[in-house]
């Protein structure tokens, strides 16, 4: 293998490298994350392979330059839409005549050519199946550098050899067909992850409707007893102070129903700023329908300034998602005895400290080391989806998880969560 190989190869490694670091951002950040992938991010990739690729090309001589550039600038422009297309125009255009040399010219017809493909095409390029995709990308490039190379033999006479084009050819050819495949990857990733997020709500939401409609059940059935009163002879008196208690059982439901679908109905996801003395009590009161169909106590104890709630950053309803859920677990561990379930809330100079104990079943040792594992659970019928969605948002939330647990006595969660002053 000579020399201008082994340096195409390089670039062929830069690409990859653009990519592994786009993966990297987003496994680190995936938590808090209310779209798929943004569109800073689709531009990172090609700007990043681009620079290292023209900044190090390969030179086969004096005035031929080489390099993989149309691999990330192709593929930049077919999935981030025409103006990344456009800003990598300009960007290619400005480091090739820097560079110089005699490809200047053709080199430059090749990439206006490719970038009026991608303006074209971007549209409908990701609306392909993946055969579709890596079929488009690559006949895109083998016209983009066939332009290059007719346009050099008939304006510079320049003479190849056969082999050389045949390895340039491939390894670009190589190139956009694994650097697609591995974009698709990272794109059917950040699709999975946040379902995976949705259904774990979905799934929290159908258990909870059931305790739901039996606390709603309630007072629907004490204010039709004193509906059927009404109908009786009774004096003024006792007929206001019947349709007064019947109007407070409904609006009990009303309650109820209303904070059932501010949890279950889909919010704009965007972090802000969270009261979380409010958000806990808004947690409480969406499970405590379940909490009383088990014959479970909630008690809550806040440690700190009446007046000065604790504050925090973050994603209101994935924190409320994340609350409920180790909530509705402490619940459930106590479904045979009932019990009570603690919630402590605290701060300590820049932290916040929320304490979720119950009276349940506890767990082992090993099993509090597997908490937050995809799959993992301790439920007969559970998916562990629901605690590794809950360690994840709290991850993202720059906080952390303590779980100390004793069989058949207990098991408590501290969260602990950065402070945001008022």
């Amino acid at each position: 293998m000579d020399l201008v190989t082994k340096e195409l190869l390089i670039n062929f490694l830069f690409i990859l490298l653009a990519l592994c670091l786009l993966q990297i951002l987003y496994i680190a950040t995936y938590a808090y994350r209310s779209k798929e992938v943004k569109s800073w991010e689709i531009a990172l990739f090609p700007i990043i392979s681009l620079a290292l690729c023209m900044v190090f090309p390969v030179y086969s001589d004096e005035e031929n330059i080489w390099s993989l550039c149309y691999v990330p600038f192709i593929l930049g422009g077919l999935y981030g839409g025409y103006k990344l297309g456009l800003a990598q125009l300009s960007i290619v255009l400005l480091i090739r005549y820097v560079l110089g040399g005699m490809g200047f010219y053709t080199g430059s017809a090749a990439i206006i050519t490719i970038g009026i493909a991608i303006c074209v095409l971007s549209k409908y390029y990701l609306k392909l199946n993946l055969k579709q995709k890596l079929l488009l990308s690559v006949t895109i490039l083998v016209i983009g550098i066939t332009v290059s190379q007719v346009l050099e033999a008939i304006f510079f006479s320049e003479h190849i050899t056969s082999l050389f084009l045949f390895e340039y050819y491939s390894i670009n050819i190589i190139g956009i067909i694994i650097a697609t495949i591995l974009w698709e990857a990272i794109r059917m990733y950040s699709s999975i992850l946040q379902n995976l997020i949705k259904a774990e709500k979905l799934q929290m939401v159908s258990h909870l409707a059931a305790s739901i409609s039996h606390e709603v059940r309630n007072p629907l059935t004490v204010s039709r007893g004193f509906m059927q009163l009404l109908s009786e002879d009774l004096s003024p008196e006792k007929s206001k102070e019947f349709v007064h208690i019947a109007l407070k059982e409904l609006d009990r439901a009303t309650d109820i129903i209303n904070d059932y679908l501010t949890f279950a109905k889909p919010a704009v996801e965007k972090n802000e700023k969270i009261n979380i003395n409010e958000e806990i009590q808004q947690a409480i009161n969406v499970i405590n329908p379940l909490a009383t169909m088990n014959g479970v106590e909630i008690e809550q104890t806040i440690y700190g300034p009446e007046h000065n709630p604790f504050m925090t950053i973050g994603e209101r309803k994935k924190f409320q998602q994340c609350l409920i859920n180790i909530m509705k677990n402490g619940i459930e561990s106590m479904t045979s005895k009932g019990g009570k379930l603690h919630i402590h809330l605290s701060g300590f100079q820049n932290t916040v400290k929320i304490d979720i104990c119950d009276q349940g079943i506890g767990m082992s040792q090993e099993q509090i080391n597997r908490l937050g594992e995809p799959y993992f659970t301790t439920k007969e019928k559970g998916t562990g989806l629901g605690m590794m969605v809950s360690y994840s948002i709290i991850k993202g939330m720059n906080g952390t998880i303590h779980v100390n647990s004793e069989l058949r006595k207990g098991t408590s969660f501290k969260l602990v969560l950065p402070a945001f002053p008022l």
